[in-house]
């Protein structure tokens, strides 16, 4: 007989009931130091004091209106970050898979509006993963995801991770944008070059594409400044957001330059629960902890130490990993082939730690912004532990 809750998931047999900082307490009393944070989306962690208190007051006042109405919770989130950022306007959704959705509405609408109509096809890299929608389905392209799900949704043309040469060679008259992630989290924790990225905004500028960035993963602070995209000196004319910017109470957003930004009018894209008081008034109060002075300094310094673990780490087991890759705290493992990245990450849960498997037999590590040393210390113990312990059955496995 089927489960009354819908099994689209394989989940380990653990409960979770409560968290603090970094670390998370199971339902048998076990103590876990969690280095996926839901998926990088749990930014400061566990019961951040100043998050709760911000959810636990907006929801003692009003939770939801509609956005038949203004909402100042939104209004005042949206001058955030667009005082932070690039953008000069925000839609707000819930997931980010609506945002990227909204975003390719956005190029396409922009096209439209601007005498170009034909120009509606996004290129989008292969390794990419931008959600579970249909759209987004056709504009990830991994076989596995699309597969029972009938013809995919047309619009999107899929060129190698890092390739300038097979963008160009894939703009046609047809072409609205370019679609890429700063750092493919599921497709193997893979980081686009600064020099790519610089790359395909002169393009997008010499062809009158428009440069869309799917920030889903590497935004909110993760790569230790605000956007991902910051560190190539760039700036896209639209961009997706979501994971971090709530904390983990679910909020997206569509953060667009006014040339884009102003063709989306009432009656062209929305949301029933997009912006409501009480996801605002949590990405409010995520933006208080990451714009306060020093905190994305911290981020990059704590990073800049668990990638320098990472690699000694890695000098340590030779046999099992391969490669240190990512930027931030987006980091990655890339292990030999005889070790699957699923029996890591059992062998780490063993250990006391939670990471998230990824593409290309990586094992993914995004801990909260809000990590520091000790933290470090003791996620590189359990990970030495954990390799360790693999270690014989590589060794065996590549004998024979």
């Amino acid at each position: 007989m089927i489960a009354a809750l819908m099994p689209t998931y394989n989940r380990a047999d653990l409960a979770f009931e409560r968290g603090e900082g970094a670390w998370v307490w199971s339902t048998d009393g076990r103590r876990f130091l969690d280095f996926g944070s839901g998926i990088a989306t749990s930014a400061l962690g566990h019961a951040h004091p100043h998050l709760v208190r911000a959810i636990a007051e907006q929801a003692a006042r009003v939770m939801h209106v509609s956005n038949l109405y203004r909402i100042p919770e939104a209004e005042r989130l949206a001058e955030r970050h667009v005082a932070a950022s690039f953008a000069d306007s925000v839609f707000f959704c819930n997931s980010g898979a609506e945002a990227n959705e909204g975003m390719v509405k956005a190029v396409r609408k922009y096209h439209a509006e601007t005498g170009h109509p034909e120009r509606y096809r996004m290129i989008c890299f292969e390794g990419a993963f931008h959600g579970r929608t249909l759209a987004m389905l056709a504009a990830t392209g991994n076989a596995k995801y699309l597969a029972g799900f009938g013809p995919r949704v047309d619009g999107f043309d899929h060129v190698p991770f890092g390739d300038m040469n097979a963008v160009r060679a894939a703009i046609t008259p047809e072409t609205a944008g370019i679609m890429v992630e700063p750092v493919q989290g599921e497709g193997g924790v893979r980081p686009a070059s600064l020099r790519f990225l610089q790359e395909l905004r002169r393009t997008c500028d010499e062809f009158g594409l428009l440069l869309a960035l799917d920030e889903v993963q590497t935004g909110m602070g993760r790569s230790g400044k605000l956007w991902a995209h910051q560190w190539a000196g760039i700036e896209p004319d639209v961009m997706s957001a979501a994971k971090g910017i709530a904390g983990g109470f679910p909020l997206g957003a569509i953060l667009a330059k006014e040339h884009v930004a102003r063709h989306l009018v009432p009656g062209s894209h929305g949301s029933t629960f997009g912006g409501n008081p009480l996801a605002c008034a949590a990405g409010n109060a995520v933006l208080d902890v990451i714009l306060a002075p020093g905190f994305l300094e911290g981020v990059d310094r704590i990073a800049r130490r668990l990638w320098r673990e990472l690699q000694a780490l890695a000098a340590r087991h030779p046999a099992i990993v391969e490669e240190v890759r990512g930027a931030g705290l987006l980091l990655g493992l890339k292990l030999a082939p005889e070790v699957s990245n699923s029996d890591a990450q059992a062998a780490a849960l063993s250990e006391g730690l939670l990471t998230v498997a990824a593409g290309m037999n990586v094992l993914r590590l995004a801990p909260p912004l809000i990590i520091g040393d000790a933290e470090v210390d003791a996620a590189i113990e359990m990970l030495d532990r954990m390799l360790g312990r693999l270690a014989p059955a590589s060794r065996q496995a590549a004998a024979q």
